[in-house]
């Protein structure tokens, strides 16, 4: 059984414009509740016990979001660790791959999931990823516009590759930035450089891993929702939080 889940919520998140100026995105309030809360909910609701919250921009907002958390009566086990204290600046070091550098110590050889902190999973789809085998998996979702995203490509269960953004039709099953991972992870950590826009990607560390068909792709279905834009508030408050109470 899986306990821990690692959330990577560095980033500012520029796309929201003003809604990001002074806080991070995942703060931005839906029905005068942040974001994250409502992702924080669900991991909860799937059964995990242990979070792992990786931060960075305006951390001491997040601190005190969670110094006010409570979920179901109860104090939940949310530990925080600072990106760019560990790696050291932005400048310096950055991307989607660099949240796993700073929990290997935490997760302590253990199988874990990890996923975004500004992405809204449902609570069984979330809970679906508690696969306590020797591969690592990737959540994938039929998505309408797959050229906005990363795209897996499958060779029966397991992930071939992923080829991001592709300006031709290569396939509609996305990548949501959803895994669980076997500490296997670390060992490919070191293995990767700086990607053409000058991150460590995640991508890039997954891509070894299926290389030696250790990546298997699991299809999520349910209320899933990339938070990016500042139009997305009221779509996530008119869509997914109806969909939730139903």
């Amino acid at each position: 059984m899986i306990k821990k889940v690692v959330i990577s919520a560095a980033g500012q998140g520029t796309r929201m414009l003003e809604l990001s100026k002074d806080k991070s995105k995942h703060l931005i309030e839906v029905n005068n509740r942040p974001f994250l809360a409502y992702l924080i909910d669900n991991i909860l609701k799937a059964g995990y016990t242990e979070i792992i919250l990786v931060t960075g921009f305006r951390e001491d907002m997040i601190r005190n979001f969670l110094d006010g958390y409570i979920f179901e009566g109860k104090k939940p086990n949310i530990k925080i660790i600072n990106q760019f204290e560990v790696l050291g600046p932005k400048e310096k070091e950055y991307g989607t791959a660099c949240p796993l550098k700073c929990v290997k110590d935490f997760v302590q050889g253990e199988q874990f999931i990890s996923l975004v902190g500004d992405n809204f999973y449902s609570a069984a789809d979330l809970k679906s990823m508690n696969v306590d085998d020797e591969y690592n998996y990737v959540a994938g979702l039929e998505n309408d516009h797959p050229e906005k995203f990363g795209v897996l490509l499958t060779e029966g269960e397991f992930l071939q590759s992923i080829i991001e953004k592709p300006k031709e039709f290569v396939g509609n099953l996305i990548n949501t930035s959803l895994y669980k991972f076997t500490p296997e992870v670390f060992e490919k950590l070191p293995l990767i450089e700086k990607s053409p826009r000058g991150e460590y990607e995640i991508t890039d560390v997954i891509s070894l891993l299926a290389k030696e068909k250790k990546v298997k792709v699991k299809i999520i279905k349910d209320n899933w929702m990339d938070f990016g834009h500042p139009d997305d508030v009221q779509k996530f408050s008119k869509e997914f939080l109806k969909n939730e109470s139903n």
